[in-house]
């Protein structure tokens, strides 16, 4: 089966390039680093080495605690943290700058994994949430080097799409060292697909801690907003700000303020041609950010009713000035984005019918009053007008999401001891 999945690569490959021209239209940072997509990292003599992949940028926040705590613990030892995306790279070094050495993972056709493995010469391989790359696991067990899957999630229907090859994902997930599931649940059912020394240690994500500046900045954009009640519509996803927009005509409430953030920001631009079609007062926080990175002083005009956060690494300060919040992606069959990151500032948070990303955690949030679950566009407008005169149901969902998120807290501790336990005791 493996063959047969090789074989597909080799023939789709070329096609890979074409596809890093394509997204480069919008986001001109996939036209960089090509080398490193077939494995042509920069070669590594020195010691031992832990290596780290993170697709994007939620992985790549979520391993922040975990490669603090590495660190801290190994000082010594050097750091790999690979990507799939430029915006996942991006977030690297802004999280830790020159201290460890980034690159893109390769294509998982044989050639290109042995090419990597060698250069990189990784002593530890740790793959965060949901990555299967059945040629890459092959070659490292090859190599000996011992490889764990942590903060790992598996959805319902993930969990279908795997089974259908079970050919190709049992022996994949067997070649696995060890693997940290986030709940019992995904447990489970990456047990029934073949994985081994499956262990239960939470949600790295509830670990992460928010960016230093994150107050100051907030305190910044509660001037920007001039005391207006802030509906965040935070992280959305393509054909959802549409739907949001109408929600926020029929709300009708003039005090309300829509900031609208936008999971990825090559479709800023899109999103703001979508606002501006529309004909209201609309501003942009590109307009109001100075070189520095800091807010203007100067509140926004009374009639500004659209605000679009077209901006990287600030949507912990929208959540904490916000007064609620939409958690994108789940109005609309995405599957949810994260929720943590707001229950963790103390944002009453709604989302949608569609969280299978984050099935348990939204599931908790709601059970424990932090987050209400909206079923469609016509409830949304409901609870908005509802969160918007209730200043009390507003502070007890605070509350609950601020002890929601505390209760969760340790993962990282449990996650470290598995890579202590997998970390070669010939090094």
């Amino acid at each position: 089966m493996r063959a047969i999945y090789s074989l597909a690569w080799l023939l789709l490959l070329p096609f890979a390039f074409f596809y890093l021209l394509w997204r480069a239209r919008r986001q001109p940072e996939y036209l960089r680093h090509w080398p490193e997509r077939l494995g042509w990292v920069r070669i590594w003599t020195g010691g031992p080495r832990l290596w780290l992949h993170a697709v994007s940028v939620g992985e790549t926040r979520a391993a922040a605690p975990l490669i603090s705590a590495w660190r801290a613990q190994h000082p010594e030892c050097a750091i790999l943290l690979t990507h799939t995306t430029p915006t996942g790279r991006e977030t690297g070094k802004t999280l830790f700058g020159e201290q460890i050495e980034q690159a893109y993972l390769p294509y998982d056709f044989p050639p290109l994994v042995w090419l990597f493995l060698r250069r990189a010469r990784p002593s530890l391989g740790v793959i965060m949430e949901t990555e299967l790359w059945p040629n890459l696991f092959a070659a490292c067990k090859r190599r000996n080097v011992p490889l764990l899957l942590v903060n790992a999630r598996l959805s319902e229907r993930s969990a279908r799409g795997y089974a259908r090859f079970p050919g190709l994902a049992r022996p994949a997930f067997q070649m696995l060292s060890g693997l940290a599931a986030q709940t019992v649940d995904d447990a489970k059912r990456f047990t029934a697909l073949g994985a081994g020394s499956v262990q239960i240690t939470g949600n790295l994500k509830f670990d992460v801690s928010t960016p230093a500046e994150t107050d100051k900045r907030a305190q910044e954009l509660k001037k920007l907003f001039a005391g207006r009640f802030v509906w965040l519509a935070a992280s959305t996803r393509e054909d959802e700000e549409a739907v949001l927009l109408d929600v926020f005509d029929r709300l009708n409430l003039p005090d309300v303020l829509l900031v609208l953030v936008p999971r990825h920001p090559q479709r800023f631009a899109e999103v703001a041609r979508l606002v501006a079609a529309r004909g209201q007062p609309w501003a942009r926080r590109s307009e109001s950010k100075r070189p520095d990175g800091a807010v203007t002083a100067t509140p926004l005009a009374p009639d500004i009713r659209i605000f679009l956060g077209d901006s990287m690494g600030e949507m912990a300060a929208y959540y904490t000035a916000a007064d609620v919040a939409y958690i994108g992606g789940s109005l609309l069959p995405f599957g949810g984005q994260n929720l943590i990151e707001a229950a963790a500032a103390g944002c009453p948070a709604l989302i949608g019918p569609h969280t299978w990303n984050f099935s348990e955690a939204a599931d908790q949030a709601v059970a424990t009053g932090a987050a209400r679950r909206v079923a469609d566009r016509e409830a949304l407008v409901a609870n908005l007008r509802l969160l918007h005169k209730d200043a009390r149901s507003r502070e007890a969902m605070t509350k609950a999401g601020l002890l929601f998120a505390e209760r969760n807290r340790g993962a990282t501790a449990r996650t470290l001891e598995l890579l202590e336990a997998a970390w070669p005791t010939s090094l």
